[in-house]
């Protein structure tokens, strides 16, 4: 059984909105051994739908659209896919309801007009009701094909596959199951990668695939077994992952499908050790990205955004000799900074980044994009210049990760 998912909205072509419901859609299928053929974004226009529909249909089981639902004019999707099915609306009095409820819970006063038509649904269709939303989604079999279409605000959409979509789809699951394996990889490249392990990935057999998925300072390499035998799957996949972790083992960061920030909140967690971060041109980047997992507070101490120089000596207690005759993008500077980090919080682990972000502010010995970071550990400490010479933004995002890298590296040279 395999899907399809088609998000509907100009906002996302526009790139007004960053499209996260085809993200999360795949991996809730995944999970659930439901491969995704095709993922396509279209606009709100009634052409574009309809080609969209009848090709999704022609080569997947199950078509998920999100998006189009609204009840204003410039929402086209419920009048085309009724022209699609040949199915007229009809006005569901229980989805009238709740919708005029909401209004009321809300304070809103009275709905308005326009909203009412959020209650007509296609004749051919399923309810599926939207407990947390206005807008209900439908459900509507044909031929051999299941639809899907739910609102896109990402909270209602995901409630609705929860809740009514993905029950109805366990219970068409075949005998066909996905079993996958990951490996992260972190300090050699993607073809580097492959040469180390060409034998072993010539040896896959023909229901085991090798995907490479590269990443700023890392790859990460996932096995994907599809048959029936759910005991086979597992064991033949776990065999080739295991020999090929053993290959590339002082490159491993993890062995499941985690990022490199929940490899490194895990590990510093068990090994009952702290991380402090004084940044300058990553602006606070680094910590907020270790922040976003659960876990974090047993391994973060603090973070200090020492931009302006003056907050680098009197905080970080970089030397004021050091900032006139190295400046603050240095070795030196850096090497001082995740040190004054280090005494100030108690850490074990100190990491510093300055560098020349851009698009202003190079120089000829120091163009935009110039980079040094460096990580006190607890008994050494590792620097690094790097020259990435892309935008402000990339150059921040490629300073991270690559302090997180060094930061991982350095911790596992003193584990041993």
């Amino acid at each position: 059984m395999n899907a399809e998912i088609i998000t509907i909205g100009d906002e996302i072509l526009l790139g007004q909105i960053v499209d996260t419901n085809s993200a999360w859609i795949a991996q809730y299928l995944g999970e659930a051994d439901i491969a995704i053929r095709c993922i396509t974004s279209i606009a709100d226009r009634r052409e574009d739908i309809s080609k969209a529909l009848l090709e999704a249909s022609s080569r997947s089981d199950i078509v998920i659209v999100t998006g189009g639902l609204g009840p204003t004019k410039d929402d086209v999707t419920k009048d085309t896919i009724s022209q699609f099915f040949k199915s007229p609306f009809i006005r569901n009095q229980h989805v009238l309801d709740h919708v005029k409820q909401l209004f009321v819970r809300m304070g809103r006063g009275e709905m308005p007009i326009s909203n009412y038509a959020q209650a007509d649904v296609l004749e051919c269709a399923e309810v599926l009701f939207n407990d947390v939303g206005t807008a209900p989604g439908m459900w509507i079999e044909r031929d051999n094909n299941r639809f899907a279409f739910l609102p896109g605000v990402p909270f209602e959409m995901k409630f609705l596959m929860e809740k009514r979509v993905m029950p109805r789809l366990m219970a068409m699951r075949s005998n066909v199951h996905v079993y996958h394996s990951h490996i992260l990889t972190a300090g050699l490249g993607e073809s580097f990668l492959a040469e180390q392990i060409a034998d072993i990935e010539a040896s896959l057999p023909h229901y085991i695939k090798l995907a490479y998925l590269p990443k700023i300072g890392l790859v990460r390499l996932r096995l994907s077994a599809r048959g029936t035998d759910v005991n086979l799957l597992e064991t033949e996949t776990e065999n080739f992952a295991n020999r090929i972790s053993e290959r590339l083992k002082k490159y491993v960061v993890a062995k499941e499908d985690i990022s490199l920030e929940e490899a490194i909140i895990k590990n510093f967690s068990e090994s009952h050790l702290k991380i402090a971060f004084a940044e300058s041109c990553t602006g606070g980047t680094i910590a907020s990205n270790l922040t976003k997992y659960a876990g974090a507070s047993k391994v973060f101490d603090c973070g200090i955004v020492a931009y302006a120089n003056p907050i680098k000596q009197g905080v970080l207690g970089v030397r004021e000799n050091t900032l006139d005759e190295f400046g603050a993008v240095s070795e030196q500077t850096v090497i001082e900074m995740a040190k004054g980090v280090q005494r100030v919080s108690g850490a074990e682990y100190g990491v510093a980044t300055s560098g020349i972000a851009g698009p202003t502010g190079g120089t000829p010995e120091k163009p935009v994009g110039t980079v040094w970071i460096a990580v006190a550990g607890k008994n050494e400490i590792v620097t690094k210049k790097f020259q990435f010479n892309n935008s402000r933004q990339i150059n921040i995002e490629r300073s991270t990760m690559q302090a997180l890298v060094l930061l991982w590296n350095l911790y596992v040279k003193e584990l041993v």
